[in-house]
């Protein structure tokens, strides 16, 4: 098998195009060397020679749509990343909710959850406060596009740089619900698994008969443009309680878009009514 041409022309724009189709995301001519990175790998082990015969094999549709997903996703991300969310979390947002919550369950969704970390983070301080609260009951749901990494974020086994940053920014929560694997890396407590469901979701797509409490969308929309984020925030509304919290990452402002959420604080919003 040669070696494939390099990413340009219409290919490029074919390859951008069907990338916006499957997952919303708009990436730029930029991204080429990225992208073609990405995918030499898939195309070596379907003796694929061109970029053209492999985007045909997608636009065919099938199970190739799914492992492309999987390729051009970008997922990263840390446990307790981003400080004042977890402080949000656990000091003002738990204590409130559980004050006026009659008993009921706390219902919690992930979205884009990439490899779990954050799933795992929100079901760690949410047993911490079920241990000062023990009437306190909680479900978390991780949804994400891809296949592959929600099969990673099940197993809950990490290492490299996940476990290194857990280990020295909250050493006792890592050894309280993390376990050390003989690999050097580290595996979630099954205390902490059995709260989670992991589901694939579209963003774009309506999540039918959930209704949230508190949803975390972060780091996201920042892949989108502002069409794309709009649909996302009215499904995503639409999935929630009125005047449940929606959490974003601190790259990203929702203030250029129609939507259904009010400000209360740096990355922080209420529902409030969904715009027709």
């Amino acid at each position: 098998m040669g070696h494939p041409a390099e990413l340009n022309g219409s290919t490029l724009a074919m390859l951008i195009a069907l990338v916006r189709k499957h997952t919303g995301i708009n990436m730029s001519e930029r991204k080429s060397v990225l992208l073609q990175g990405r995918l030499r790998p898939r195309m070596r082990t379907l003796a694929i020679d061109s970029y053209e015969e492999y985007l045909m094999l997608v636009e065919r549709g099938g199970a190739e749509v799914f492992r492309f997903i999987d390729l051009v996703t970008t997922n990263d991300t840390l446990f307790f990343r981003t400080p004042a969310v977890w402080n949000h979390f656990a000091q003002y947002f738990l204590p409130e909710w559980h004050a006026l919550a009659l008993g009921r369950p706390l219902r919690i969704w992930s979205a884009a959850a990439a490899s779990g970390e954050e799933a795992y983070s929100i079901a760690m301080l949410c047993e911490e406060f079920q241990a000062r609260e023990p009437a306190f009951r909680y479900q978390v749901l991780a949804t994400d596009i891809s296949q592959e990494i929600l099969a990673k974020a099940r197993t809950g086994q990490y290492g490299g740089r996940s476990v290194e940053r857990i280990k020295q920014s909250h050493p006792r929560m890592f050894a309280k619900y993390m376990v050390d694997t003989d690999d050097g890396g580290a595996r979630v407590a099954e205390v902490v698994k059995r709260q989670l469901t992991f589901s694939i979701h579209n963003l774009m797509k309506p999540m039918l008969q959930e209704v949230f409490d508190i949803v975390f969308l972060r780091n996201v929309l920042i892949y989108f443009e502002d069409d794309v984020s709009e649909i996302i925030l009215r499904e995503v509304a639409a999935s929630m309680k009125p005047g449940a919290t929606l959490v974003l990452g601190e790259s990203e402002s929702i203030v250029r878009i129609k939507t259904a959420f009010i400000f209360q604080s740096p990355l922080i919003y209420t529902r409030g009514e969904v715009p027709a």
